[in-house]
């Protein structure tokens, strides 16, 4: 006898009260959905698209404890696909992406574009189309040093990101992204000095007038971004997946543009980064991607996310369910007040026909309940470097509602289980 297959509609993780939402699904056809739930609800947008690349990205998994142990074995699987039939493909894609960004933002929103050299300059004129030219407002160059070195042309070091507001009356605060006092970054001819209080400061003297700098004073970044670094291959942060940003990036453009509370939306969300910062920041989320890997790497995230399991804030997924082609078995021990959950084993055709065998092939799973056809998650375990070895019994209160489990394989496949009962 074995665990019995379901299917669930959403999963809530965390909390009842949630602070984000992750959605696996593709564009248009998402669109509506998103429309009628957040239109004018967006304070603001980050893009981070494909970039018209003409390459198929894949994403490196580690196998079992001993891959995240080691480093091997690992797995290549596919993330996401940048080829496109032509350009003309591509830019409808994103004129459809950025004019459903519009439609969800506030009338004090702003958008983040995130693009290189290949569509730069067609994403400038696509964006002054759908937001106007009088709503540009910065050309941010991200320039850093890690990458390939040319050798017919000079090395491509920068990426561009476009930031648009959809109307006049946009919110933004330079003063929350201080990036260091003005003693670290002003080393010219000023005279120096030191006023009545003890406080250093550099002067200059125009037209007569005195001008001083005080070394102690903040300094506020300009529209080239060279003090925040491109991930380094064993960065933490890493999850494996291509052309991951880093939280410092998101950091910056979601503080300066949105309060605590405010909903951020990333329409690419790939590797996580933006509901991992968001989360951590203490705003709401709104992530979409058409990988089952996307929401897969993103709620490990945001389990590890430090405070997570203590903070209170939920999110919730919408995704479609796995088909029921596996063989599972998990049990659990129901008592006065708590449950004990055990997940036994897991086989796939995936796992099958990659040789992978046990519980190798699951990377998180979860316990909690069955509500309707909602997954409420109450104990979770998730493999990462930190904890290599997934645990395979988890305690969780009493709930109304069937016990249920949720595991989320190394493909980023979602299945959902009632496991048998044990007296």
């Amino acid at each position: 006898m074995s665990a019995t297959y379901i299917c669930c509609a959403a999963e809530r993780h965390f909390s009842r009260d949630s602070m984000g939402t992750l959605i696996q699904g593709t564009m248009p056809e998402c669109a509506q959905e998103l429309l009628d739930r957040y239109a004018g609800t967006v304070q603001t947008v980050y893009l981070d698209p494909p970039f018209n690349t003409g390459k198929r990205f894949d994403m490196k998994v580690r196998i079992g404890e001993k891959g995240y142990r080691t480093g091997s074995p690992t797995l290549a699987i596919p993330a996401y696909d940048d080829r496109w039939p032509d350009r003309s493909a591509y830019m409808d894609m994103m004129r459809s992406t950025l004019e459903l960004a519009r439609a969800l933002m506030k009338k004090e929103g702003t958008i983040f574009l995130h693009i290189d050299a290949r569509m730069h300059a067609h994403m400038r004129l696509l964006m002054d189309e759908i937001f106007g030219e009088s709503n540009f407002l910065n050309e941010i160059i991200w320039s850093y040093q890690t990458g390939g070195r040319a050798r017919t042309y000079f090395p491509r070091k920068h990426d561009v990101i476009l930031f648009y507001a959809k109307s006049r009356s946009y919110y933004f605060d330079l003063k929350s992204v201080p990036v260091s006092s003005r003693a670290q970054t002003r080393t010219n001819h000023m005279r120096r000095g030191v006023d009545e209080d003890g406080r250093a400061y550099r002067s200059i003297v125009s037209a007569g007038k005195e001008y001083r700098y005080y070394d102690d004073d903040p300094v506020y970044p300009g529209d080239v971004w060279d003090d925040i670094s491109h991930l380094q291959q064993k960065d933490p942060e890493r999850t494996g997946y291509d052309n991951q940003k880093p939280e410092k990036l998101l950091e910056r453009i979601i503080l300066c543009s949105t309060q605590e509370g405010d909903l951020v939306c990333d329409l690419f969300s790939g590797s996580g980064t933006t509901a991992a910062t968001a989360a951590k920041l203490g705003r709401r989320f709104l992530c979409l991607d058409q990988s089952p890997m996307a929401l897969a790497v993103t709620g490990k995230r945001l389990w590890q996310t430090p405070g997570g399991k203590e903070r209170d804030f939920g999110y919730e997924v919408n995704a479609p369910c796995a088909p029921d082609d596996c063989e599972v078995d998990a049990e659990v021990f129901p008592a006065i007040t708590s449950y004990t959950v055990r997940l036994i084993s897991y086989d796939s055709p995936e796992a099958r026909e990659a040789g992978i065998s046990g519980l190798d092939a699951v990377d998180q799973w979860a316990a909690g309940f069955v509500q309707g056809n909602v997954f409420r998650s109450c104990a979770r375990s998730v493999r990462s470097v930190a904890t290599p070895a997934l645990q395979t019994m988890v305690e969780m209160p009493v709930c109304a509602g069937e016990p249920c489990i949720m595991i989320v394989d190394i493909w980023g496949n979602r299945r959902f289980y009632l496991p048998r009962r044990r007296y």
